[in-house]
């Protein structure tokens, strides 16, 4: 599949005449525990030619492939990508954007050219809040607990759903730096031993084998759990205070900088 990831990759740049700057996996490949059938969900960041910027309209600033965008080469029906421009990954890069530093921190990479990611990478402590991050994956808990826990009998993925995001909040409460991607480091380093633990354990050898769609009884000491961790999190994120100077320049230089790289 990496061939043909690089393939479509390649085409993409030819038919859009953009030069992709950096390619990972983001999903459930990358937290480590794919199922048997689960997509390839391919994110990437790209740079367009000089005068694209040089535009009194704002244009698109997204590549969907295939689903908005597409190609004269035929795509895997496995296969999801999804790309956003460098001065749109650079915006949401200054707000501490957790899904673009998800990307960021993937550990399978599928392409990675020129200077640009190195030099967004090496400013990540200029620009990291956990005060918006742990603001992010709270949220994204609270919201899968109210559709999908508070039941009782729910599907094995829905679990990964709530607690990875929690997880990754409490990651950031401990280290105060940017969780890892990896589901599993999450729990060794997080969770506890103890039933819930078990639980979560047993989810990721059923989700791996494929089951995770099955239902199952959801035990009497999960709502509590989640209810007071979340509880936890939302009054510690609200005693935090983090002032950061203005990256704006530092970002400016990076996007100047790879502008030339790239073009000239």
């Amino acid at each position: 599949m990496k061939e043909h990831i690089l393939e479509v990759l390649n085409q993409i740049e030819i038919e859009y005449e953009v030069k992709i700057l950096y390619a990972c996996e983001s999903g459930s490949r990358s937290w480590g525990f794919p199922s048997m059938g689960s997509d390839f969900d391919v994110r990437f960041i790209y740079i367009h030619k000089r005068d694209w910027y040089l535009s009194i309209d704002q244009r698109r600033d997204v590549l969907e492939v295939p689903k908005h965008d597409r190609l004269t080469i035929s795509v895997d029906n496995l296969l999801d990508l999804n790309g956003w421009e460098l001065t749109k990954a650079l915006r949401l890069f200054r707000k501490s954007n957790p899904p673009l530093l998800e990307w960021l921190h993937s550990n399978i990479i599928y392409y990675k050219q020129y200077s640009a990611i190195q030099k967004i990478q090496g400013l990540e402590s200029h620009i990291f809040s956990p005060v918006s991050c742990i603001h992010h994956y709270l949220k994204m808990a609270k919201g899968n607990y109210r559709d999908y826990l508070n039941r009782d009998e729910v599907k094995i993925k829905r679990y990964f759903n709530i607690f990875r995001p929690l997880l990754a909040a409490k990651w950031i409460e401990k280290h105060k730096e940017f969780p890892p991607v990896s589901f599993t480091v999450l729990v060794e380093e997080i969770l506890p031993n103890g039933e819930i633990r078990k639980i979560i354990d047993a989810a990721i050898k059923q989700k791996i084998a494929g089951n995770d769609l099955d239902l199952t009884p959801q035990p009497a000491i999960m709502n509590p759990f989640l209810e007071n961790e979340m509880e936890h999190l939302e009054k510690y994120v609200t005693e935090l205070t983090v002032n950061q100077p203005d990256p704006t320049e530092l970002l400016n230089q990076v996007f100047r900088e790879t502008l030339i790289e790239v073009w000239e």
